[in-house]
């Protein structure tokens, strides 16, 4: 049954496909070829004149046939990589569907049991706090992936209107860290700027904070050490203005690097590995940096070393 469904893969059919169109030109040709020999032959043989028998010169119709195969091979070319990549596409998707709906099925069956546990027990004020701030937590967790797809959605349809200001760079990461503060305080941050001097840029706050704090949570979710570690540094260089951030989580391969920014990819799905959240994150931050004019770079030493995520801005006249 697995050597049946080979010979039925895709690039094996293309192959096979592209091999017998050419053999069929080439024996057609090779069929016109001989048979205009014959002819010449019978022309020669019985005092014929060329106009009488043949219509058309033997080149220009095989000039014509290879530029016809030509188009051919080049429409079944283009057929077969939008069909891979239609095919790459829905797997991706599918595999984000799995993974976002667990995101979703974990707090709300967390939610659900809390609330049981409300209903069916009397709970102390203290064990009643403790399990208030457990559901505040998941409804937290369930806003945010939903706000993630709607802020994609309204981002990739060019529909989100929001207002660009210029502020200093040093000061909104700084403010945006402290206002932050609850959700990391188990990590340790630390922000560098080693000049001192104000770093203006025109950004939107909403997306620019939203960059930093999709970022920060991957560096987080793909840190292995009890303490996830990530140094902020900005600085300017030329006139481009980079923002970097540097973690110790888990990392990844060279080959990974034009992947991560993809929607629906995850880290380690295609190393039997446990992926982690819906695959948004960073496609969400490329098109946040590219709103403001900017891209993201990623580079990693390997598995296990860490990762650098650098955003670069054009710096303001």
């Amino acid at each position: 049954m697995k050597q049946v469904k080979w010979l039925f893969h895709p690039i094996l059919v293309f192959i096979f496909s592209v091999t017998a169109l050419v053999a069929s030109l080439f024996l057609y040709i090779y069929w016109y070829v001989e048979a205009s020999s014959g002819i010449r032959t019978a022309m020669e043989r019985f005092n014929l004149e060329p106009d009488q028998v043949l219509a058309a010169d033997t080149w220009v119709v095989i000039l014509v046939l290879s530029i016809l195969l030509g188009i051919i091979l080049l429409g079944i070319f283009i057929i077969f990589v939008f069909s891979q990549k239609t095919l790459q596409l829905v797997r991706m998707q599918n595999n984000f569907i799995s993974n976002f709906t667990h995101e979703l099925k974990t707090p709300v069956t967390s939610l659900q049991l809390y609330l049981q546990t409300f209903s069916m027990h009397r709970l102390s004020r203290e064990d009643q706090l403790k399990y208030i701030g457990y559901m505040l937590a998941d409804v937290r967790r369930l806003t945010g992936n939903i706000n993630r797809m709607l802020d994609l959605a309204k981002l990739e349809s060019k529909s989100y209107i929001g207002e660009f200001v210029v502020c200093d760079l040093v000061k909104t990461v700084k403010r945006f860290l402290e206002e932050n503060a609850h959700l990391f305080k188990d990590c340790r941050l630390d922000l560098r700027h080693s000049d001192g001097k104000a770093v203006y840029q025109r950004i939107n706050r909403h997306l620019f904070e939203m960059l930093l704090m999709n970022i920060l949570t991957n560096a987080i979710k793909y840190c292995a050490d009890r303490t996830p570690e990530v140094e902020i540094s900005i600085e300017k260089k030329r006139r481009k203005i980079h923002v970097r951030f540097t973690d110790n989580g888990m990392g990844f391969d060279r080959r990974e690097v034009k992947k991560i920014f993809r929607k629906f990819y995850q880290i380690g799905r295609s190393e039997n590995m446990t992926a982690k959240g819906s695959g948004l994150g960073l496609h969400l931050v490329q098109n946040i940096a590219r709103l403001h004019k900017g891209r993201v770079l990623a580079e990693s030493p390997g598995r296990g070393k860490g990762s650098t995520f650098t955003l670069i801005l054009p710096a303001l006249e």
